[in-house]
């Protein structure tokens, strides 16, 4: 069982590279649902979560308290492929803040994940510190 673990990826993101990790990920994915799905936000918020958690669990412990600050980011940078995009830019923007406000569920399951790891990890931390 140890050695199955062992042969997961565990990488260490600084704030930048889980930043980049993050919005280049949910771009990606929000681009692969438009095509796939056909824009379905419920897809796309359902893959927020996991990738946020990802993210949370990957931070170095200096930025960890920059995770659920880049999560939300990512999350709008990846509604710009799946929103609603009629009507040139003014319809681009509308059907953006239309998607982050239907979507808020998603956005704020994602973010309070990345906010419980990134604390649970801190306090983890700042206790094998202090023995």
């Amino acid at each position: 069982m140890i050695q199955t673990l062992r042969r997961f990826p565990n990488p260490r993101l600084t704030g930048l590279g889980g930043g980049l990790f993050c919005a280049g990920l949910m771009f990606t994915l929000g681009f692969l649902v438009s095509l796939l799905f056909g824009s379905s936000l419920t897809v796309y918020g359902v893959l927020f979560v996991p990738v946020s958690v990802l993210t949370a669990v990957w931070m170095r412990r200096g930025d960890l308290l920059t995770a659920p600050i880049i999560v939300p980011i990512a999350f709008a940078t990846g509604l710009v492929p799946v929103a609603d995009s009629s009507g040139g830019t003014s319809g681009r923007l509308m059907g953006l803040f239309t998607a982050l406000a239907t979507q808020a569920g998603w956005l704020y399951a994602g973010t309070l994940a990345a906010g419980i790891i990134a604390l649970v990890r801190r306090i983890r931390l700042v206790r094998s510190r202090s023995r």
